[in-house]
């Protein structure tokens, strides 16, 4: 089936709007985004003041609703297609035949290139700042993994565990997930340890923002202006404050309370459409 004629309830009149497709988890009555890698996007979409609205995927049924909609898969590995969240149908310019896209790095691209303003890479930054988010996915957040990864399986249904325990890298689209097992948490010495060398990676990264306080605010990657980057590493930060409160009140007194600065300076694109 395709996405047109999934979604052709929608009435011909009401202006098209982009969709994301994202995953959500029960929080008492109500229900909240979490995943560090569509919340890139997210916070693209809000920023740029996107029209959007949210289609809600169980994690045991991505591969099936991408399938159904006409979505690339996110990547290919040893020969298969692998899907994942997020995606994002854009139908706004060419309403029979809307863009579908996979892949965060690619969806950021697109909406970049398409809605330029305003820019998410101010000019001449996109080269320094994908650099610095592959630097925050593959190696800052290495360390949070062992702790975060069981946590957020603790949240999900049991049909949703049973998944990602043959699918782990659901939960955190990288290569540096590959290998962390969605179970046991670290018990309580062993989670201070791993605190630790997680507030090691925050201690290096708050080194090489404070350089900016020379001539910028000393809060955002670029200087002054909110970027790209601040909201890969944000997402970050969100994904502690959904899965682990407790432990956020830790991480957003570190460093003279740089990351609770960030957190606010990103908070105003936090909307969930």
């Amino acid at each position: 089936m395709t996405y047109q004629s999934r979604h052709s309830s929608h009435s011909v009149s009401s202006p098209p709007a982009i969709i994301l497709y994202d995953t959500n988890f029960r929080q008492g009555y109500s229900s909240q985004s979490w995943a560090p890698n569509i919340w890139r996007v997210r916070f693209i979409l809000n920023y740029k003041r996107l029209p959007y609205k949210t289609v809600w995927v169980e994690l045991a049924d991505v591969e099936s609703t991408l399938r159904e909609i006409g979505a690339p898969p996110s990547t290919i590995k040893n020969g298969r297609p692998v899907y994942t969240l997020p995606a994002l149908v854009d139908p706004t310019r060419t309403p029979y035949t809307p863009v579908i896209l996979s892949n965060t790095n690619n969806i950021v691209e697109y909406l970049e290139s398409t809605y330029s303003l305003p820019p998410v890479f101010p000019s001449g930054t996109r080269a320094l700042q994908s650099l610095f988010v592959h630097y925050v996915q593959e190696f800052f957040a290495k360390p949070l993994l062992p702790i975060m990864v069981p946590l957020s399986h603790q949240h999900l249904s049991d049909r949703n565990q049973h998944y990602v325990r043959t699918n782990p890298s659901s939960l955190y689209s990288s290569s540096s997930s590959q290998g962390y097992s969605t179970y046991p948490l670290p018990p309580g010495p062993q989670r201070e340890q791993a605190w630790l060398a997680v507030k090691e990676q925050f201690d290096f990264l708050d080194t090489m923002l404070a350089k900016n306080s020379s001539d910028g605010d000393g809060v955002v990657v670029m200087g002054r202006e909110l970027s790209y980057a601040d909201f890969a590493l944000c997402s970050l930060l969100l994904w502690i404050v959904r899965i682990a409160p407790h432990d956020w009140t830790r991480v957003r007194n570190w460093n003279g309370g740089r990351w609770e600065r960030l957190w606010e300076r990103c908070k105003p694109y936090m909307q969930e459409h």
